[in-house]
């Protein structure tokens, strides 16, 4: 596959993935979702490759979730809902090799889903983490609500979804949702040192200890696949156009106006 949205390298047995569209704060669109889905299962599947980094072009977005102002087919901004963004979720979870999310900037929405999905997070100091879904009349069933209930505690997870604040790096590190954080010029290196740590362990028990871990949150697969096509119908719907349309003329949502 040619790459027009990503970068994608490999390097003495890390291969990196990057987010390639800082000029929308790397929100992604249909392409760029079918774009990561090829270079996951490349690298995932590939013997020479050990780890695998998830990041971002630029220092101020590591990924803002879907680009409502996508129009290139089928599977433009909410039409990346349902099987595209299933089956990347899918594949990041499946391939037998450490994903590690290098965050700088915001991880918001679809990003911060990323973030939970990724095994580990180093995040820059910069980095501010959290969810907007209900503020624009989405949500990301399965993954990003009952599997962030799993990796931050079920009140937080709840509070993240509800309220839809934001989180800067030190309060998302106390909260769990990311490993570690440094200072932005260290990004790097840390990432690296993490990289080359995990290059240095048997790639079998990495992958069976993936395995295991996934195996206990198994079930969210199911209930996601489920909560994907009733978010399909609920895109559709005035309550759910109402959050895009006030997004995009930089106003408050009238949700309520909605409720019969």
């Amino acid at each position: 596959m040619e790459y027009e949205d990503i970068l994608f390298s490999k390097h003495n047995g890390i291969a990196t993935i990057t987010i390639n569209r800082p000029d929308v704060l790397n929100a992604f669109r249909g392409r760029t979702v079918e774009e990561l889905i090829h270079a996951f299962e490349d690298a995932g599947w590939d013997k020479s490759v050990g780890v695998i980094v998830l990041t971002s072009t630029g220092d101020r977005a590591f990924c803002v979730g879907g680009d409502q102002g996508a129009h290139d087919g089928h599977y433009d901004g909410r039409g990346t809902i349902g099987m595209p963004m299933e089956q990347l979720h899918s594949v990041m979870r499946d391939i037998p090799k450490p994903v590690i999310a290098k965050v700088k900037g915001y991880a918001i929405g679809g990003g911060n889903v990323f973030v939970t999905l990724c095994d580990l997070c180093v995040a820059a100091e910069n980095a501010i983490f959290g969810q907007a879904g209900p503020k624009v009349g989405s949500v990301d069933p399965g993954w990003g609500t009952a599997y962030l209930a799993h990796v931050v505690g079920e009140k937080r997870a709840r509070e993240i979804w509800y309220l839809c604040r934001k989180y800067p790096a030190q309060q998302a590190l106390a909260m769990g949702m990311c490993n570690a954080v440094v200072p932005l010029e260290d990004l790097d290196e840390e990432v690296h040192r993490w990289c080359s740590e995990i290059l240095e362990k048997s790639p079998t028990a990495l992958a069976i200890a993936k395995k295991s871990f996934n195996a206990g949150t198994e079930h969210i697969r199911g209930i996601g696949a489920l909560g994907m096509q009733a978010l399909s119908l609920f895109y559709q719907s005035a309550e759910s156009r109402e959050g895009v349309n006030a997004f995009n003329q930089k106003r408050k949502p009238e949700f309520r106006k909605f409720v019969e």
